[in-house]
């Protein structure tokens, strides 16, 4: 903060002398450190997804000569949820 105070554009994260006058907590985590609970999840959350509580969403592409396709769609903001390229069908 103190390397920051007499910018006129600060970099990276913006407004944090807020933090000290409204005590604000800044904690980051890692998904490491919750590997121990990974079973748990995912256990729980294929109950959600049979129950409907959470809906998968895929957009869904078929053949190997689209993936270039999807993948520029991707960066573009063009698909919806998890894009997946179908190389074959059971």
């Amino acid at each position: 903060m103190i390397s920051q105070y007499n910018l006129d554009e600060p970099d990276g994260v913006r407004n944090l002398l807020c933090i000290i006058p409204k005590a604000v907590r800044v904690e980051g985590f890692n998904v490491s450190g919750y590997f121990h609970m990974y079973s748990r999840f995912e256990e729980q959350m294929a109950g959600y997804i049979k129950e409907g509580k959470v809906v998968v969403v895929e957009d869904v592409v078929e053949g190997i000569e689209r993936g270039p396709a999807a993948l520029v769609g991707l960066f573009s903001g063009r698909n919806v949820g998890k894009q997946l390229v179908a190389l074959a069908r059971e």
